[in-house]
């Protein structure tokens, strides 16, 4: 009995390690809730704006306006990251996020909401999560030591990308008997507790800007640094590639759902993304045990070829059941490449260009998917969902092959991240 104890003990400390630091538990529980309503924000709004228009097109209007803000606000945030106290610059996101649902809530219970309101209001919290995304990347590694950086970023996406089951969990009830306006109000309550959460956290950092350098010169450093790097822009460059023909689903699955699947509800939207929610779970749960600098860089590659895969079996699924299952193997293999991909970046960056850096790689990340999540909503109703999925997973599969030609990622495909001097400011 104690040989078992001891052993779930050393598993514990293996993969949890992360979590006995205060702080980044703190932070930890905040990313949860704001993570679940996030998630669930996007089916509840997704839906809604399906009823409203019937058309596919508007829901990708509606998310690319909650995208959009990744163009601009990553770098711009980044910057601040680096020269204010970036935990207060993350309690600000949150609460403009918690007024926006709030409102959004509030206009669908009294019947006045719109499509322009939608969309509108959708730019509110495009601005507002693209921001916290960017402030958080840059706050966690002050959070924990270095050498726990890869368990507190493979612990943190778990949050992230579990909440995908969490979030529309939670709502698909409420938008099968009640309809979005009392999810978009559980929504707020996620969000607040989330805020609560935010306020405790002690650790104050900051990056460094100088300003003898001038403010366009301060504002682009991270730019010029990220660019200047062959092994920083070959992860920015496929992590954006990715995020365009894989993740750029949420205008897609909406008519996935009520075309090819028969769904009548908004119910069934949910349980797919819950699918894509609990794969990711899994995958970085695994992944938050994994040490070998070698074999992350082996499974980065198997990862970003599944994700293709995966997203192209979806396309081809003839029922619900099957559907579900593909989901669930976008979530494992999006969520593991993507927590490889950001862990590797951070491992690689100097503290003082931490938050401009990360905005460069969110603004790559971000607007590739509000950009395809635009053209995804345009095509859907023409092609057709099925054709779509497929084509975009064949040619993400196409891009992991030929990113071998590149040498920095042949040699993160078969060695990992060496042990990197960190970039100079």
């Amino acid at each position: 009995m104690e040989k078992v104890s001891a052993v779930f003990q050393s598993r514990a400390q293996r993969y949890l390690a992360a979590l006995q630091y205060r702080d980044y538990r703190t932070m930890w529980f905040a990313t949860l809730w704001a993570g679940a309503a996030a998630w669930a924000l996007i089916v509840a709004r997704g839906w809604l704006v399906y009823e409203q228009s019937g058309s596919s097109l508007w829901v990708g209007v509606a998310t690319f306006a909650a995208m959009a803000p990744r163009l601009v606000v990553p770098p711009l945030t980044g910057f601040l990251a680096d020269m204010m106290d970036r935990r207060t610059l993350l309690a600000w996101t949150y609460s403009i996020n918690l007024v926006h649902n709030l409102v959004l809530g509030v206009l669908v219970l009294t019947g006045r909401a719109e499509l322009w309101h939608i969309v509108a209001l959708a730019l509110v919290n495009g601005a507002a999560r693209a921001a916290q995304m960017t402030a958080s990347q840059a706050l966690m590694p002050n959070l924990v030591p270095r050498k726990h950086l890869l368990n507190a970023i493979a612990l943190n996406s778990a949050t992230q990308q579990g909440d995908r089951l969490v979030g529309p969990a939670l709502i698909a009830p409420l938008l099968a008997f009640f309809g979005a306006g009392p999810a978009l109000l559980l929504c707020s309550f996620f969000y607040g507790l989330g805020f609560v959460q935010v306020l405790r956290v002690k650790t104050q950092s900051s990056g460094s800007v100088r300003e003898e350098r001038g403010l366009f010169t301060s504002l682009t450093r991270g730019m010029v640094v990220a660019y200047g790097s062959p092994v920083i822009i070959s992860l920015i460059l496929l992590v954006a590639a990715h995020c365009a023909f894989t993740m750029a689903f949420e205008a897609i699955v909406p008519a996935l759902s009520r075309v090819k699947l028969d769904a009548q509800g908004g119910a069934q939207f949910s349980y797919l993304m819950m699918a894509v929610g609990a794969g990711a779970l899994v995958s970085n749960i695994w992944l938050a045990g994994i040490l070998s600098e070698q074999t992350r860089g082996r499974l980065y590659f198997v990862l970003g070829v599944g994700s293709g895969v995966s997203i192209l079996l979806m396309g081809l699924a003839p029922s619900m059941l099957t559907a579900m299952l593909a989901a669930a193997a976008m979530g494992f293999t999006q969520g593991g490449f993507m927590s490889i991909n950001q862990t590797m970046v951070q491992a690689i960056v100097p503290d003082n260009l931490r938050g401009r850096i990360s905005g460069v790689q969110q603004w790559h990340t971000g607007g590739m998917m509000a950009i395809f999540n635009l053209g995804n909503g345009f095509l859907v109703d023409s092609w057709g969902p099925a054709l779509l999925l497929g084509a975009s997973g064949a040619v993400f599969i196409g891009v992991m092959f030929l990113s071998v030609l590149r040498r920095p990622l042949q040699q993160i495909y078969t060695r990992g991240i060496p042990e990197l001097a960190q970039t100079t400011a």
